[in-house]
């Protein structure tokens, strides 16, 4: 699944190429992308046409574009091979193509949702009341990420310490902190020297501060390089993959040498998932007295 960062990079492509648009004709290609439009298709493009887009906004892992004039936005949920790319009018049509959004002007590009495996879509939804973000209604309960300006740390702090939990389950709670995702949860860890299972009740004001630090480190430096993927699945607007795949520390190198110490990494199945540390820098817990 995209994390913060590749979604980031989404939303700057989709800031310079679609924001201030008007919206001239949409055609939905598949019934499963507008899956949570519960009115359908035909609703969707209807009431998307002649609307113009704002300035596209992001929360974690989820994206939307705000509507100008209107408390409604366009929530758009990746899923795990959704890509929204900006491609010329005339360009051939793509193979998983589900939804087309052509504009009111001469630019000559068009707004493509592709998505191979149809876990993802777009869907429109009401703005929280007084949101100057025009943030859906939908996802209100989601947490502000730790690259949000507005991202209060105090409380953070506080959350994590009451939670019954551990600190990797506590990095993906997205109700506690948003964006972060099983790739970034791995290489903060590791920077971090935390095992994943360290109960977050036992992490000081100084060990937690540390780790956010590094959550916001790793997620900077996969931003400077258009994020990570792993496939053809996961690129920009304009197609294009990012490389910070090549610069992972943790997470997919199980066997190899830890760059710190030289221990052979390690892999544990972990919720559905995969957890990848180092034995000797991550040391697990203590079991309980």
């Amino acid at each position: 699944m995209p994390e913060l960062p590749e979604v980031e990079v989404v939303r700057r492509g989709l800031e310079r190429w679609v924001a201030g648009r008007t919206v001239d004709a949409v055609e939905v290609l598949h019934p499963r992308a507008v899956r949570r439009h519960p009115a359908g298709g035909a609703d969707f493009a209807a009431r998307l046409k002649g609307q113009t887009i704002g300035i596209p906004r992001r929360r974690g892992k989820y994206l939307w574009l705000p509507l100008e004039g209107r408390d409604l936005s366009v929530l758009g949920h990746l899923g795990m091979s959704g890509q929204l790319l900006v491609q010329p009018e005339d360009a051939p049509d793509e193979k998983h193509l589900r939804i087309r959004v052509r504009f009111q002007d001469d630019t000559g590009t068009e707004l493509r949702f592709v998505d191979q495996r149809t876990f993802g879509g777009l869907s429109l939804h009401e703005s929280v009341a007084g949101s100057a973000e025009g943030l859906p209604d939908v996802i209100a309960h989601i947490a502000r990420d730790p690259l949000d300006p507005l991202f209060d740390e105090a409380a953070y702090h506080l959350a994590l310490r009451a939670k019954r939990t551990t600190v990797k389950r506590a990095l993906l709670d997205q109700s506690l902190i948003s964006g972060v995702g099983n790739i970034y949860a791995d290489e903060a860890l590791w920077r971090a020297r935390l095992h994943y299972e360290r109960p977050t009740a036992t992490l000081t004001r100084p060990r937690s501060t540390e780790l956010l630090g590094h959550v916001r480190d790793v997620m900077k430096a996969a931003l400077d390089v258009g994020g990570t993927s792993f496939d053809s699945l996961y690129v920009n607007v304009n197609g294009e993959s990012g490389y910070f795949d090549r610069s992972l520390d943790a997470y997919g190198r199980e066997d190899e040498p830890c760059r710190r110490c030289g221990t052979p990494m390690r892999r544990r199945p972990w919720m559905n998932r995969s957890s990848y540390f180092c034995p000797r820098c991550q040391r697990p817990p203590r079991p309980a007295s």
